[in-house]
């Protein structure tokens, strides 16, 4: 006979009602049989299961078996705890970090790898198991003073700003009426802000940190200038340019900061799949905005050479414009994706020389004059080389659709010859329908037809550059373009990114080319064009 089915409990439960909180509920795990604590599990789990498996698939970047696996296991620790009188509240983020954690310590595990194939994804377990760590760099001081809050401002700030439901789903898990739960909230947004700007004093890594972090946040918070000391300080501190940057998004975007601090790994791709995000917003509450356009005021006063520009669609142009500054004689072009919110500790602006027999692209020193960045001209052929492996990106097999890619010998092979264009795509050039897609395949690197701007496969074949060579995938900015090893015939994926060497790519030498563009040895091209700041778009 098979077993029946829990019953599946309003969602959200009824404000004002503490017995059927999570608090509530879990409190009949505690000291309980297990039949009488079976009905409090059930509820739990019917309120928190598809959320978690949702971030298990992310994380897995699988919907197989493993994934149901993964939220059970998740459920089984973080209930335990429970039983064993840790509170309540703020479940949904406890939950889904322990689904990532089960991800992460399982693909580590040969013995479990080797029965669970799902967790051998590049894109996912395999990933996740290299990450140097699961909070970016970025969003450090954000992790701290969300850790720090109490219970039920967690539970508040998750649901209304990462899920983005109404504030009557969180009052119900905490079992308050809605007025109340909508004053604690705009407490708790002040104490998390507050948190953010303590945890920058705390960890300043100088005095002059410490100096700036009021005469940072007093501006920010009232709408004011900053200071040109304060401004000057951030293009040469970056631990403060990601406080000032973490610090805008409490003018909206704040779903994204939290998320990014509190899981890190797939962030992004867990808050485009919450309900609430899919509907037509109505009015929201203040610093919630989705896309973060309650930004631009504060973007506005932070330098030009290490803001991102807000809105619109990313690309190779976004990366590579930047301030340039006079020092001994060079421009030094500084990379604006410095806080980007999607780094991973690895400075993207930190300067890197070419080695052996290719050329850094794009390179990080021109000659251009003050307040300019060069730019690629049209796409030229040049085959990519691994800084690491000396080796080049080449075509496994046949060149068709679905074909894999793989680290070869270098040699004059057309199979070898890529051109980089102007919104993104890496096109082959001996087949030129055809470009480098990283996430058809789970992260694996095949072939695949060269999808258009308004496409849905539009950034699975689209990359941005950095002033190190990276190759980073638009369908998330996490990963870079890398080799499984460093020898003659392994496979080209996309890993998290972590800034080492098997993760840059270099070009042919340039003999006629300008700087900054890509291009092969044999191509005459015209000169990279100079684009004044502020005059080109994302």
């Amino acid at each position: 006979m098979p077993t029946p089915h829990p019953p599946r409990p309003p969602y959200p439960p009824p404000g004002g009602v503490p017995e059927e909180s999570d608090e509530g509920l879990a409190g009949r795990l505690r000291g309980r049989p297990d039949g009488e604590a079976a009905p409090s599990v059930a509820l739990l789990m019917a309120r928190h299961w598809q959320p978690a498996h949702e971030y298990a698939v992310i994380c897995l970047a699988s919907p197989g078996t493993a994934a149901d696996m993964v939220t059970a296991a998740a459920f089984h620790q973080v209930l335990d705890r429970l039983a064993l009188g840790e509170p309540g509240t703020a479940l949904r983020p406890r939950l889904l970090v322990a689904v990532r954690d089960a991800v992460r310590q399982w693909s580590a595990d040969e013995r479990i790898a080797s029965v669970l194939p799902e967790l051998g994804k590049p894109a996912g377990g395999r990933g996740m198991r290299t990450a140097k760590s699961m909070t970016p760099e970025n969003r450090k001081l954000a992790d701290r003073s969300f850790q720090a809050l109490p219970g039920l401002a967690r539970c508040l700030l998750w649901h209304t700003e990462v899920e983005a439901e109404p504030v009557s789903v969180p009052a119900g898990l905490l079992g308050m009426d809605t007025v109340t739960a909508s004053v604690a909230l705009e407490q708790a947004r002040d104490k998390f802000r507050e948190g953010c700007v303590h945890a920058h004093r705390e960890l300043a890594p100088t005095k002059d940190c410490r100096f700036y972090n009021r005469l940072l946040d007093v501006p920010i918070r009232r709408g004011g200038a900053l200071l040109p000391d304060v401004q000057q300080h951030l293009t040469e501190c970056r631990y403060c340019r990601n406080a000032a940057e973490q610090l805008s998004h409490f003018e909206g975007g704040l779903g994204l900061l939290i998320a990014e601090a509190v899981l890190g790994w797939g962030a992004r791709r867990y808050l485009d799949t919450r309900p609430g995000r899919t509907k037509s917003d109505g009015p929201r509450a203040r610093g919630s905005a989705r896309h973060g356009a309650g930004r631009r005021g504060l973007l506005s006063r932070i330098p030009a050479q290490v803001r991102r520009p807000p809105g619109g669609p990313r690309s190779s142009r976004t990366l590579l414009t930047g301030v340039g500054l006079a020092s001994a004689g060079l421009i030094a072009i500084m990379l604006a994706a410095g806080l980007l919110s999607d780094d991973d500790g690895v400075d993207p602006a930190a300067s890197a020389t070419g080695g052996g027999t290719g050329s850094q692209l794009p390179p990080a020193v021109s000659s251009a004059p003050p307040g300019t960045a060069q730019l690629p001209n049209a796409p030229r052929q040049t085959r990519l080389r691994n800084a690491d492996a000396d080796l080049c990106l080449d075509i496994r097999g046949e060149p068709k659709e679905g074909a894999g890619t793989r680290l070869a010998e270098c040699s004059a092979d057309d199979t070898q010859q890529w051109s980089y264009e102007k919104d993104g795509r890496l096109r082959s050039v001996v087949e030129p329908d055809l470009c480098l897609d990283s996430h058809v395949d789970a992260g694996v690197v095949i072939l695949g037809k060269c999808a258009d701007e308004d496409s849905e496969r539009a950034d699975d074949v689209r990359y941005d550059l950095t002033v190190r060579g990276e190759l980073l995938p638009r369908w998330d900015e996490q990963l870079a373009l890398a080799a499984t090893t460093a020898d003659a015939d392994a496979e080209i994926v996309v890993k998290v990114r972590e800034g080492s060497d098997a993760q840059r790519w270099l070009t042919d030498p340039a003999t006629s080319a300008s700087p900054g563009s890509l291009s092969s040895a044999e191509a005459e091209t015209p000169g990279a064009r100079s684009v004044r700041l502020g005059e080109e778009r994302a």
